[in-house]
Formats: structure tokens, sequence, C-alpha cells
């Protein structure tokens, strides 16, 4: 049974290698960034990386992590006074004047497709009373979702030597931001008709499958990029920090992981595991070479209880010697 689940993960494999469209190249060899990272976003499986745990600053792809703290915190219906603290803020703007009043969904929208630094301070506040208290929350909660070297003191990235990340850690905030429709939704908005907000990210115009996130720059930081792309079943995040031909690069790494993986389904939640009941399907990316290194092992209770839904033991995905996957087994 076990070989015949790699026999089924290789037909899968080979029907993506043979059946995949092609995919154009680009024209040149683009300038690598000082650091770069390409994450599958629902495995978090790391498909390239370079300089990728360098402490970097970011610019306004900050406001990635901005927009996920405020989408599971507040309801986008909340109205939103617009404090004279935002009015007038450097950089990119959608031009808040003190006083108005703007829904949570408007904001949230120039934040993320006119990079509205207003719009960022103007959360900020509505969130946490000030821009230093919210800041303190991004942190927290970008260690939460796996940015382990990353630290916040704004919610918009204007230059702060306090105020880094590595590619590594946005790639992981962004995976997790992606995460909620919502938000998936207003990255991928090309245009926004309540507002006429146009989308500057013109990843979403020139790369097939993009979906969003995020365009930044800084004299300090350089021009950033953070892409999500979506071919195949498989959903990617890419990563550019200071690079100066940052769509030419994203386009470049995007091609190459998609060249090289294919997102592998290795259990279904609707089909027996070995004469158990399981709950939860497993996908994962793969290259071809990688199959023969997948070890499937069950560890069963003694003796196996006899009641239909009782736990039964644990199922285990392993690629070499790193597990990938665990759930329960359960009495059919």
């Amino acid at each position: 049974m076990k070989g015949n689940r790699l026999i089924a993960a290789c037909a899968v494999l080979l029907s993506f290698c043979f059946f995949a469209v092609p995919r154009p190249k680009t024209a040149f060899a683009a300038t690598e960034a000082k650091g770069e990272c390409v994450v599958e976003a629902t495995s978090r499986r790391i498909l390239h990386e370079k300089d990728a745990t360098r402490r970097l600053p970011m610019a306004s792809t900050t406001k990635i992590l901005t927009a996920s703290v405020i989408l599971e915190d507040c309801d986008l219906e909340e109205t939103v006074v617009i404090p004279k603290e935002a009015e007038g803020e450097e950089g990119s703007s959608v031009y808040l004047k003190a006083g108005d009043e703007y829904s949570v969904r408007d904001l949230l929208y120039g934040l993320m497709l006119r990079s509205g630094n207003d719009c960022a301070v103007s959360l900020a506040i509505h969130h946490s009373g000030s821009v230093e208290r919210f800041a303190e929350v991004m942190t927290v909660r970008a260690a939460m979702m796996g940015a382990e070297n990353s630290s916040f003191k704004n919610p918009h990235g204007l230059p702060d030597g306090g105020h880094y990340t590595t590619a590594r850690d946005l790639a992981l905030v962004a995976a997790h931001a992606l995460g909620n429709e919502t938000f998936r939704e207003i990255v991928s908005c090309k245009f926004y008709e309540p507002r006429g907000w146009k989308n500057k990210n013109k990843m979403l115009w020139q790369y097939e499958g993009a979906t969003g996130v995020k365009t930044g720059f800084t004299v300090n930081a350089g021009r950033c990029l953070v892409t999500s792309a979506e071919r195949e079943g498989m959903r990617l995040v890419c990563v550019v920090l200071g690079c100066p031909e940052m769509y030419e690069r994203t386009a470049e790494l995007l091609d190459g992981a998609y060249e090289a993986y294919s997102m592998i389904p290795l259990c279904d939640a609707s089909a027996p595991w070995e004469g158990f009941a399981i709950k939860y399907g497993f996908a994962y990316p793969l290259k071809k070479t990688e199959l023969r290194a997948l070890r499937f092992a069950d560890e069963l209770l003694s003796p196996l209880p006899d009641r239909s839904g009782a736990l039964a033991g644990q199922m285990k995905i392993y690629l070499e010697n790193s597990l990938i996957f665990s759930q329960n087994l359960y009495i059919m």
C-alpha cells in the first residue's frame, strides 16, 4: 500500500511535467536582490533563498503586516475618523484630511493599492491609540507568524533604524496574510471603484497568475517587492528586498520555482488511509527527484480499539528524515 501511494504521487507529478503549459522566460538575468526568498504558501516550504536571514529595511512592504493585523482585529465597516497625525504624512499618500471619516475597508484599499502612509497611520491609531503601540503589536504578531528576526517601529515602512525584517520573515508574514480571504481580495484588486484607486503593483498586469501583494521603495531600502502567484494549484510567495530590477528578478524566481516544483497530493481526506479514516488532506511542493525520498509511516495503538471513530494512532509522512506532515488515524 505504501508503494502504491508513491506510484500515485509519481503519476500526479508526471502529469504536471508533461501537460503543463510552457512558461515564458525572462529576456535577461536580472540583478539579484540583497535578500530574496520564495516559499510555497500553504506548506511554508522554502523553495529558494539567498541572504534570506539578512536584516534589511523593507519600505512599504511593511504594510502587509499592517493590513493583516487590522483584518484580524477590526471590523471592515467600522468608521475611522482621520486623526491629525495622519494628515500630511510624508511619502506616498491618498491625501486624507483630519476629521474626515472613512471605513476600515476603504483605508485598507488605500493602504495596499495606493500605499497610503496616511492610511497606515490612521489605521494604527484606530487600532491601538498610537503608532508606537501599534508597532509593538506588529512585532509580537509577526513573531507569531514565524518572523523571528524582525522589528517594526511604524505601520508604513518609512526609515527607522530599528525597523527591519528579513526576506524569509517577510515571506512567512505574507503567506500568513494570504490565508485571509479578504486580504487576498484586496491585494489582487486592480482598481477600487468606490474611491477611484488603481493598484500600483505592476505584477498584476505583467505576470501570469500574479495575485498581489505589495511594492515598496525608499532610498534606504531600495526597491522591494512581495509577490504572490498561483499556477496549477500551487500558490507561491516571492520576496525581493533591495532589488534594482525587482519585477524582472521576481519573474525569474517564480518561473524557476514553478519549473522545479509541482504541488503533489499525498493524502486525501475522502479516502481511507491503510483502512483508517483521516480528517485532512495534504499536498506538498516536490521536485521529481524527491519522490523517491518520500517515506510513509503509521504508528498504531496496541491493541486497536474496536469502536468506530476511536483514535487508532497516527500517520506520518517524511521527506528523507524530515517529518513534513502527520495526523490522527481513526477506526472506520
